[in-house]
C-alpha cells in the first residue's frame, strides 16, 4: 500500500475534511471532463469530415466505451491488490489528458479514432482507484450526496468545456485549434491531481466507522439484480457522437451549435446529480425508477425533433447520464463491503461498458437503416431494466 510519512490535514470534523478532499477531486474531475467532453462534443463530426461512416462513428464510439468500462475490470482487481490507488489513478489521467490535444495532430479517421480509444482507456484506468478514494469520504456525507457533489463538479467542466470548444468554431471553424486549445485544462488537471496527491496521501483515513466484519467472497444477488439493470440502461443509450453526427447530416443543429447542445446536456446532468444525489440518501434506489421512465424519451426527441425538441431530448439525454454517473457509484458502495470496493466496481462498469459498447454498435448498424429501429431499441432496452430495479429496491428495503 502507497504510505507516505505526510498525514493529510485533520483539522475540522470528519464530515468537513471528506467535504473538503471531495471538493479538491471534484475540482480535478472539472478540468479533466473540460478537456475530455470538449473533445467529445465534436469528435462524431470530426470523423465525419475525415471520411467516416455512421456505422464507423457508432463502433468508434461503442468500442471507446467499452475499453471506458471494460478494462476497469483490470483496473479495480489490480488496485485492490497493490491499493496503489494513487499511482494507478495518476497514469489512467496522464494517458487521457494527453490523448485530447494530440487529435489536433490526426490526419486521418483511423489515426482519430486511435486517439479518442487511448483517452477511454486512461478513462478506464483511473475511474475505480479513484471511486475507491471518493468512496471514503462520501461515507462520512451520504454516499449519494458525495457522489453526486463530485459529479456536480464534474459535469461542470463538461458544460464549459463544449462551450469552448463552440466558441472556436464559430469563430475559426478549425478542429484542431479546438482540440489544441484542450491542453491548457488537460495542464491544470494533472496539477491539482497532483496537490490533492500531497494533501490527502491517505483517503482510507477518511472513513471512520468501518466494520470487523470479514469481505464475503461472492456479491449478493441484488449487487447482479443490480448490475444487470444498469447495463440495460447503458444499451439503450445511444452515444451523444452519434447524435451529434445525425443533428449534423440531417441539418437540425448546426455545425457550431451542437457543442452548446452537448454543454446543455451536461449542465442538466450536473443539476441532476447534485438533487438526486442527496434524494437516493433519502430514498435509495427508487429515484432511478422515474427517472429511467423519463430519459427514454431522448430518443425520439432527439432522432426525429426539430430544434427545440432536440435540444430537449439532448437534455433528458443528460440527466439519464447524469444521475446514473453519480447514483452507481453510491448505490455499489452500499451494496458491498468496504475491502470488495475497487473489485465491485471493476467489474460493475466493466459490464456497464459491454453493454454499451453492444448497444452501441446496434445503434450505429441500425441508423444506417432505420432511424425508426433506433428509436425502438433505444426505448425498449431501457424500459427492460425498469422490473430489475424494482426488485432491487424490494431487496434494498
Amino acid at each position: 500500500m502507497e504510505n507516505p510519512n505526510e498525514p493529510f490535514n485533520k483539522g475540522g470534523s470528519g464530515a468537513q475534511i471528506a467535504l473538503r478532499f471531495v471538493l479538491l477531486v471534484g475540482v480535478v474531475s472539472f478540468f479533466a471532463d473540460f478537456t475530455y467532453e470538449g473533445s467529445r462534443a465534436i469528435t462524431g463530426p470530426f470523423l465525419a469530415r475525415l471520411g467516416a461512416t455512421g456505422a464507423i462513428v457508432g463502433v468508434v464510439a461503442g468500442l471507446g466505451e467499452l475499453l471506458g468500462y471494460g478494462l476497469r475490470f483490470f483496473s479495480g482487481r489490480i488496485s485492490e491488490r497493490t491499493q496503489a490507488f494513487w499511482s494507478i489513478t495518476f497514469f489512467g489521467y496522464i494517458v487521457q489528458m494527453a490523448s485530447v490535444p494530440a487529435l489536433a495532430l490526426a490526419g486521418n479517421w483511423q489515426v482519430a479514432a486511435l486517439l479518442i480509444l487511448l483517452e477511454r482507456t486512461g478513462k478506464a484506468i483511473r475511474n475505480p482507484p479513484r471511486d475507491v478514494m471518493l468512496s471514503h469520504a462520501a461515507k462520512e456525507m451520504g454516499f449519494g450526496w458525495g457522489f453526486g457533489v463530485h459529479e456536480a463538479l464534474d459535469q461542470l467542466g463538461a458544460l464549459f468545456g463544449p462551450l469552448l470548444v463552440a466558441l472556436i468554431l464559430a469563430r475559426r471553424h478549425d478542429y484542431r485549434l479546438a482540440f489544441a486549445t484542450l491542453l491548457v485544462p488537460a495542464i491544470f488537471t494533472l496539477i491539482l491531481l497532483t496537490i490533492a496527491r500531497l494533501l490527502y496521501p491517505r483517503p482510507e483515513e477518511l472513513e471512520t466507522h468501518r466494520t470487523d466484519k470479514p469481505a464475503a467472497k461472492h456479491f449478493s444477488a441484488t449487487f447482479w439484480l443490480y448490475l444487470i439493470a444498469a447495463s440495460l440502461v447503458a444499451a439503450g443509450f445511444a452515444d451523444f457522437q452519434l447524435i451529434a453526427f445525425h443533428f449534423q447530416r440531417h441539418g437540425t443543429v448546426q455545425t457550431s451549435w451542437i457543442p452548446i447542445f452537448y454543454s446543455m446536456a451536461m449542465a442538466v446532468s450536473g443539476a441532476g446529480s447534485l438533487f438526486f444525489g442527496r434524494l437516493f440518501d433519502r430514498l435509495g434506489i427508487s429515484v432511478l425508477i422515474p427517472l429511467t421512465v423519463l430519459s427514454t424519451a431522448f430518443a425520439p426527441l432527439v432522432f426525429l425533433g426539430s430544434f427545440w425538441p432536440a435540444l430537449l431530448g439532448a437534455a433528458l439525454w443528460g440527466l439519464g447520464m447524469g444521475v446514473h454517473e453519480s447514483i452507481i457509484p453510491a448505490a455499489v458502495a452500499r451494496m458491498v463491503p468496504i475491502e470488495r470496493r475497487p473489485s465491485a466496481y471493476g467489474l460493475f462498469t466493466g459490464a456497464y461498458g459491454l453493454f454499451w459498447f453492444a448497444g452501441s454498435a446496434i445503434i450505429g448498424v441500425l441508423y444506417d437503416h432505420s432511424v425508426p429501429a433506433v428509436i425502438a431499441f433505444c426505448v425498449l432496452t431501457e424500459l427492460a431494466a425498469i422490473p430489475l430495479l424494482l426488485s432491487v429496491r424490494k431487496r434494498m428495503g
